[in-house]
């Protein structure tokens, strides 16, 4: 997932805990863009723990889009107290050496001067530079802090001369190149900015987005766990998040049996040819798990649903008058994911994908996108979330089809996607192997972007699975396949959502709705009644009617991000009235139970993100 850039402002949130707009901050402009400031800073960095760690080796050290980072190969591990250090030695080098120059070098030149160095990993780096590309190095200091650097560049003209802040932020394990099989490095993080106050905003920033990390509220709000038992990257739903996915999927088949699809289920093991035939093999053969052997063949469990909804459409003869047929599965893939990109529920091994696809003729081909296009933006707008939507083109290799193939399918989207007023950014080479999509992008509330809800329209697999239908005139006719996913992997899908609400989720997908809390012992009977006219309402109630006390259950139902509590006590008792307490709040308001009742059952039912004052 992508961190939005922070421009500056102080961040606020709502009531819903939804950022709203930020407190104008003003701007340093810098005479460079951030990144090659914050690229310069890697590399003043990397001098530093090379003058305190004599012998290091670098591996690379770029600018990210919100901030740097650098590897290196150390003879000991580094701490956070070293990050201090490192930070004062960057200070002193600057304050020392300010000035940045370029050299252009032959690579044989190139090759010298790392051997010279010893630098095993920049001799590997050069080796990736294409033959007829410019062959560069970076320097700066001089005398004792001399270093430099095999790098394309851009950076600043000097450390000293601009005024800027920077800090390091933390460190962690990765591996060469970013393949396990490599020696694992050491990589710090840092960030850097032309003014403090953007620096500072920023960090307040990452403070609120390690308070919504989905990991510490999934343990917090009893939410999910992953095991070693069990593996890395399979992800066990607690009832609490149980309830809140059996709630999404509700939503979900309500809304695709409204818009004609039909439930269709698929096995999770197959024969390895199946795949073959689909191009999985072939193109995706890296994310499948290693085959088993069943009856002397070999079986592979499935990474996409796709190819048994293609059998499933070959079973039989098929008509035009039948078609489009619409078909949806909430089927689980399994897909490997390397350990060291596992993240609790957001990077996965195995994941539930709300799948679907339809099978159309040509000239049902753009209005069947466009049916997608409206049931994506209905589901993300439900969420609360805003979107864009990119073209996803055919990528450079690992394809199947011709270009005629490739080039009808993207203009169908095109013409779909217009047919819907939604605006198409080109991705250029992000199509799937055998055919192009629409990805969208979702926003959430601390403005983060998230891969999620893609169409891709398919004109190769119906040809590798020899589908077919009978036209009007009797010909045999290929049907086009749309593949579709609105929510994407749920693990994933919810995983974001517990981060976007931050464990605070509206009314219709709390795991507790309300809790009713009886002020003494004496007014359990009322409280218990209240809890039981909820109940027949479908409400998710939690009647706290144990001899506790009133405050201590009040702090546990706001612990658990219970969106209302309802205070009775003998006044409320006597009237037939509740004290509603929102969550996040202290006041309390006295109503009626029946409008507290008809108000909550209003913003349940319409899936409101509020949770409003009764």
């Amino acid at each position: 997932m992508a961190l939005p850039q922070v421009g500056g402002g102080s961040y606020h949130f709502n009531s819903n805990n939804f950022m709203i707009e930020a407190e104008s901050v003003p701007q340093v402009e810098g005479p460079y863009p951030l990144s090659t400031l914050r690229h310069s800073v890697a590399h003043l960095m990397a001098s530093a723990v090379q003058k305190l760690y004599p012998g290091a080796q670098f591996g690379f050290g770029p600018a990210i889009e919100h901030g740097f980072y650098y590897d290196f190969e150390l003879p000991e591990p580094l701490t956070e107290k070293d990050l201090r250090k490192i930070e004062k030695e960057m200070r002193r080098i600057a304050n020392r050496s300010p000035k940045i120059e370029k050299s252009v070098v032959s690579r044989e030149d190139a090759r010298k001067q790392l051997q010279e160095w010893g630098q095993t990993y920049k001799l590997e780096g050069l080796d990736l530079i294409p033959e007829d590309e410019e062959i560069t190095f970076y320097f700066h200091g001089d005398g004792d802090v001399r270093w430099g650097d095999l790098c394309e560049g851009p950076h600043v003209d000097s450390l000293k001369d601009h005024n800027f802040v920077f800090k390091l932020q933390r460190v962690a394990g990765a591996y060469w190149r970013g393949d396990e099989k490599n020696p694992m490095l050491q990589r710090i993080y840092g960030t850097a900015f032309w003014d403090k106050e953007a620096m500072d905003v920023h960090l307040a920033w990452l403070e609120e987005v390690k308070l919504r990390d989905h990991r510490k509220l999934g343990s917090d709000l009893d939410l999910f766990s992953t095991h070693e038992e069990a593996g890395a990257g399979f992800v066990f739903w607690h009832p609490n998040l149980g309830t809140v996915r059996r709630e999404i999927e509700r939503y979900w088949w309500d809304l695709h049996t409204a818009g004609g699809y039909k439930p269709v289920y698929t096995p999770h093991v197959s024969r390895e040819s199946l795949f073959a035939v689909s191009g999985h093999l072939e193109n995706y053969g890296d994310m499948m798990y290693a085959p088993m052997d069943l009856d002397a063949l070999p079986y592979r469990v499935k990474p996409m649903n796709c190819p048994g909804h293609a059998l499933i459409f070959k079973d039989r003869g098929r008509s035009y008058r039948e078609l489009p047929v619409r078909w949806a599965e909430l089927g689980t893939v399994y897909r490997y994911e390397r350990s060291g990109v596992v993240h609790g529920m957001l990077r996965v091994r195995g994941f539930t994908q709300d799948d679907a696809h339809i099978f159309c003729t040509p000239e049902q081909l753009a209005d069947e996108i466009a049916g997608v296009c409206k049931l994506v933006d209905t589901v993300l707008k439900t969420f609360g979330f805003e979107y864009k939507a990119y073209l996803a083109t055919k990528p450079p290799e690992k394809t199947i089809g011709d270009d005629a193939i490739w080039e009808r399918a993207t203009e169908s989207l095109k013409e779909a996607a217009a047919s819907v007023d939604l605006e198409l950014e080109l991705d250029e080479g992000g199509g799937a192997f055998y055919g192009p999509k629409i990805d969208y992008k979702i926003k959430d509330a601390l403005g983060r972007e998230w891969q999620n809800s893609t169409i891709q329209c398919d004109f190769n697999l119906p040809e590798r699975f020899d589908l077919h239908y009978t036209a009007s005139d009797g010909s045999q006719m290929r049907p086009i396949m749309v593949h579709r996913a609105i929510l994407g992997s749920l693990e994933r899908f919810v995983g974001g959502l517990i981060e976007h609400f931050g464990g605070k989720f509206p009314v219709w997908l709390a795991p507790t709705q309300v809790a009713v809390i009886p002020i003494r012992e004496e007014h359990a009977g009322y409280a218990k009644g209240l809890a039981e006219r909820l109940e027949a309402e479908l409400f998710r109630v939690e009647a706290m009617l144990d001899a506790g006390h009133m405050n201590k259950k009040i702090k546990q139902a706001q612990k658990d991000q219970v969106p209302y509590m309802l205070i009775a006590g003998e006044r409320e008792a006597a009237e037939g009235t509740v004290a509603v307490r929102r969550r996040g709040t202290r006041e309390q308001t006295v109503v009626p139970f029946e409008q507290f009742l008809e108000m909550v059952t209003g913003i349940r039912d319409t899936k409101s993100l509020e949770v409003p004052e009764p």
